[in-house]
């Protein structure tokens, strides 16, 4: 039997039905990518507090081990969400979920130090961080589902990517809520209790959300299908025994979950921690500049939504990885250039050489082992670009020119040889003061994260609406949840994680990239042999 996304039910909603669909939708949905994405966006006062460490470069891995964990039980959560959104409905599956994200949030925010609980406190956040995985894994597929099950075939792309955009919303929600909380009082107050504060906004943003949602009736295709005796009895094993779909989870996991979140969390997060850290950009500066790219950017995704359902939705998304391949690299290195020309020409005039016989460096360890493997902590630290040598004996040379390691504090802690290190190479015209771009580079920044934002709009835009339309509506919610939020969960949750390891082992600012030029190039082999061409449909069987 052939089933659709919107015809089996006789009455098709109206203009300001749809208007308070997608409002209500988007809204919840923006309010709930904030309370996951305000971890991120605090990500370094989170490792001071609950993550203390002497190993700065471990205090950073520890903290997005912690994000990493709150994506790994998304797919959790969309199996268990998915199940009941396909048994009980769309609507109430996602109250819940809004309602979970919002009370876990908000506990961040009340959880005591490490400094005063000890080993309780990180047990606490990640078991918080835990919850959040789990709202979040059914929240995403209930409000795709809910607006493309509302909208018109014609317009479907266009509606829905709403949604699409609202997930950047989330992002630039929480940038506005920590700059407007730290502008309100002083530096002492906000990194001793203020930074408190967005995390408890949470509830506020939760009533606001519960109150619009509360609003909205069920979707039209599950009321038929629940008229109609046609709901699965078990989705979740349906999703995998229904003919043709295991193909389909193959395609929409890699072919399409894993490209579109890379892309997303390299422009969006990768950005905000590259221009922080090995750029030294003032953080306040660097937060805004990331906050006006995303939120110029979420133009993007509503034009490449509308676009699908003229093209179609594969065009699109192809496109997206093809140009990523071509400019991922050269827009890092665009944005590194006109962040902070004089660290970047300090790096290049004087190189940081370090070579000795056996230079073991593991960003995991508190403390390093050996002399050579402290001085490359302080360096990955210090956002110091370094090359790493075979040699018969340990030597330093800035430049060229030899540096005297007798003098080197190795016995202090981590923040002193930082101090020392930082001095030294200080004499060779690297400055380690956080800078503030000119407004001529700051633009430049802002187009290269727009250019990144436009990739990210061409492989996302058009996903809510596709995911709908590849798999039936009795198993729908399970069946896109599924490779959704494992592809996102795992691919793109653990790449800040992945990457500032990649980065911390090799030197190199920009290595990290290579884990989302990988995981590009396999989505894009997957998406052009697996998507199907043409203008929309609605769901087939093949």
């Amino acid at each position: 039997m052939t089933e659709v996304l919107t015809k089996d039910h006789d009455v098709q909603p109206s203009a300001s039905d749809i208007r308070l669909v997608i409002a209500a939708s988007s809204a919840g949905t923006v309010f709930e990518w904030y309370d996951f994405f305000i971890y991120g966006t605090l990500a370094s006062i989170i490792g001071k507090t609950f993550f203390p460490s002497d190993n700065a470069t471990l205090q950073v891995l520890l903290v997005w081990a912690g994000f990493a964990v709150g994506f790994g039980f998304r797919p959790l959560g969309a199996i268990l969400f998915g199940y009941l959104g396909d048994k009980l409905g769309r609507k109430y599956t996602f109250l819940v979920t809004v309602t979970l994200m919002g009370i876990a949030t908000a506990g961040v925010g009340l959880i005591p130090s490490a400094a005063s609980i000890g080993l309780a406190a990180p047990a606490i956040i990640i078991l918080l961080r835990v919850l959040q995985g789990l709202a979040l894994g059914g929240e995403y597929g209930g409000a795709a589902i809910y607006v493309a099950e509302h909208a018109p075939g014609g317009r479907r792309g266009y509606y829905t990517s709403y949604i699409q955009a609202s997930v950047v919303g989330g992002f630039v929600l929480s940038l506005i809520v920590v700059l407007s909380s730290k502008a309100l009082m002083s530096e002492a107050v906000w990194l001793s209790w203020g930074w408190r504060v967005p995390f408890l906004v949470s509830l506020a943003l939760l009533a606001i959300s519960l109150w619009m949602r509360l609003k909205l009736s069920e979707s039209p295709v599950f009321q038929a299908m629940k008229e109609q005796g046609e709901l699965a009895g078990n989705p979740f094993v349906e999703s995998f025994t229904y003919p043709g779909n295991k193909r389909r989870i193959f395609i929409a996991l890699f072919g399409i979950a894993a490209g579109l979140t890379v892309i997303w969390y390299t422009a969006m997060f990768s950005g905000l921690s590259f221009l922080k850290s090995a750029m030294r950009v003032e953080d306040t500066v660097a937060e805004i500049i990331v906050g006006i790219g995303a939120c110029v950017g979420m133009v993007f995704f509503i034009i490449f939504g509308a676009m699908s359902d003229k093209i179609g939705r594969k065009k699109p998304i192809v496109f997206g990885y093809a140009a990523t391949l071509l400019l991922l690299f050269p827009t890092f290195w665009l944005m590194g250039s006109a962040a902070n020309p004089e660290l970047a020409a300090a790096a290049k005039a004087n190189p940081v050489v370090v070579s000795g016989p056996d230079c073991h460096y593991s960003p995991f360890a508190s403390e390093q082992d050996s002399n050579c493997g402290k001085l490359l902590a302080d360096l990955a630290a210090s956002g110091v670009t370094y090359e790493l040598q075979k040699a018969p004996d340990f030597a330093v040379t800035v430049g060229g020119s030899p540096t005297d390691l007798s003098r080197y504090p190795w016995s202090e802690k981590a923040a002193a040889r930082g101090t020392a290190l930082q001095t030294e190479l200080a004499a060779h015209g690297y400055d380690f003061a956080k800078v503030t771009p000119s407004l001529g580079r700051t633009l430049t920044v802002v187009a290269a994260l727009l250019m990144l934002m436009a990739l990210s709009g061409a492989t996302y835009g058009p996903v809510a609406a596709l995911l709908s339309e590849m798999f039936p509506p009795r198993i729908r919610y399970s069946s896109m949840s599924i490779p959704y939020h494992l592809g996102t969960g795992y691919f793109g949750g653990f790449l800040p994680l992945i990457s500032s390891y990649i980065v911390a082992r090799t030197g190199d600012p920009y290595a990290g990239l290579w884990y989302t030029w990988v995981i590009v190039l396999v989505a894009l082999v997957v998406s052009v042999w697996g998507l199907k061409g043409g203008l929309p449909t609605d769901f087939k069987d093949d």
